[in-house]
């Protein structure tokens, strides 16, 4: 026999059956659990230290730090895993009861671990790791300090809660996108938070424009967070809610009065005819509002001996039916929201006694139209009238 026989070729002749060896042992499962694990172990070849989590870190070295640790955790895999953990990646880590991976099943865990192909699994996709805006938004949502001036804040907690229970106030789910404002009330997590400043536009981390606001709970304590910190945790609450003004509730005005909806009255706006020299001057753009339950025209009939009319006749410019609402209420939105613009007039009422009429307005109509609108969508509350420059700008708000 020659040196070149082989140790096969040896046992066949001596008629020893030799059975091919099995390229792998184990179920499909266990192999691509053994897969899923080699995937870490040439990251820790190529970089020298296992994949670990964070911001900063690559999103491969994020996914297969969130994978180990689910292998670290499941009992299955580290059964499968023994004698092939070569950097004792796995070594002084025992699976606890009630950790998460024991309340998923089979199929759900080893998708997780890579291990069952699947869209889920897909590498581009991170599971269970939260973004940089997610994390810092969590981490200013915890970090409160208490509030040294509550004393100022704690009888508005106190009074809405009073408003809610006497149905007053409501309380609404957060929408994406929607403003957040100074004055703003919301539920969070369970605890009431109040807005009381919102900061002129900032840069952030990542140089996106931001404001910093300083929230106040109804527990004593304070958060001096970004806006977007807390767009992004009222959203996540899947509990939370916006609570509204009183002074807004419900349905103020429709186009098309819908059948349930009970009208409250009509909000007019006048012009005066009056020969007054103050009138006369700016006439286009002095203008009454008021809010009446009955005939407008009726209201009006008596102009010219009513000194609230400013002993004039008067023309109808607009009018707005509403529904739903206190009449008083919203007079009383709308003859504060344009206090700044109100008219210093007096004149004599047919008795000759000096009157002040208190209803009158240097507005133009168009801004008048503006601000119903406002008051439609609720928006109002969030701005105020610039008499300076004749426009209604962000800010705030005078109601």
């Amino acid at each position: 026999m020659t040196e070149d026989t082989s140790d096969e070729q040896l046992l066949a002749d001596l008629g020893i059956e030799i059975e091919p060896e099995s390229q792998s042992s184990g179920s499909a499962r266990d192999l691509r659990i053994i897969a899923g694990f080699e995937e870490i172990e040439k990251f820790v070849e190529l970089n020298g230290h296992p994949p670990e989590h964070g911001e900063n870190k690559d999103i491969f070295e994020r996914i297969y730090a969130a994978r180990l640790d689910r292998i670290r955790a499941s009992e299955e895999c580290r059964n499968v895993l023994v004698g092939k953990d070569r950097f004792n990646l796995l070594q002084g880590y025992e699976a606890e009861p009630d950790d998460q991976a024991d309340e998923m099943d089979d199929e759900s865990l080893l998708a997780e671990l890579g291990a069952i192909p699947s869209a889920e699994s897909d590498i581009t996709k991170l599971k269970h790791v939260r973004t940089r805006a997610e994390v810092r938004a969590a981490e200013e949502m915890a970090r409160r300090t208490p509030c040294v001036d509550f004393d100022k804040f704690k009888p508005l907690f106190t009074q809405v809660q009073k408003d809610i229970a006497e149905g007053e106030r409501e309380t609404i789910s957060y929408k994406y996108g929607s403003k957040v404002n100074a004055g703003d009330l919301y539920i969070l997590n369970g605890q009431k938070a109040y807005v009381a400043n919102v900061s002129e536009e900032i840069l952030d981390e990542d140089d996106k424009t931001d404001r910093r606001l300083r929230v106040i709970f109804d527990n004593g304590t304070e958060s001096n967070l970004l806006l977007r910190s807390l767009q992004r945790a009222l959203l996540k609450d899947t509990t939370s809610r916006r609570i509204t003004d009183p002074t807004l509730q419900g349905p103020l005005f429709s186009g098309i009065p819908e059948a349930s909806d009970t009208a409250s009255g009509t909000v007019y706006v006048l012009r005066s005819k009056s020969d007054h020299p103050t009138i006369s001057k700016s006439r286009d753009v002095i203008h009454k509002i008021g809010v009446t339950s009955g005939n407008i025209e009726k209201r009006i009939s008596n102009a010219k001996i009513d000194p609230t009319f400013l002993m004039a006749d008067v023309e109808i410019v607009a009018s707005y039916e509403l529904s739903n609402m206190s009449r008083s209420k919203l007079e009383g939105v709308i003859h504060k929201f344009f206090e700044p613009a109100r008219l210093d007039i007096e004149i004599k009422d047919r008795f000759g006694n000096p009157v002040v009429p208190r209803e009158w307005f240097l507005v133009p109509l168009f801004i008048i139209n503006e601000a119903i609108e406002r008051i439609k969508d609720g928006s109002i509350v969030h701005c105020r009238y610039d008499v300076k420059i004749g426009k209604i700008v962000e800010g705030n708000s005078s109601v």
